[in-house]
């Protein structure tokens, strides 16, 4: 299971900045086709809400590649206080 974490961490740091790159791309379609203030504040908003999420995917991949999930505390006994 601890191979399937690590292995799927490398897909969520591939997947978050292809993911800013396709929502980038449909966005200049979109205000191509109709170039109009209302369509490029719409979809600025898509693209400034999206970048924080697809950077918390990138760092929660780069954890996961990392191994910190290997083990998960299962009661509130096993967290240490730092």
């Amino acid at each position: 299971m601890n191979k399937l974490k690590r292995i799927l961490g490398i897909i969520w740091m591939v997947l978050g900045p292809l993911a800013i790159f396709y929502l980038v791309r449909v966005a200049l379609n979109e205000v191509a086709k109709k170039p109009v203030i209302d369509t490029w504040i719409q979809w600025g908003v898509f693209i400034v809400i999206f970048i924080p999420i697809a950077f918390g995917m990138v760092i929660f991949g780069y954890f996961a590649w990392r191994g910190e999930y290997d083990h998960l505390p299962e009661s509130s006994v096993e967290i240490e206080d730092d």
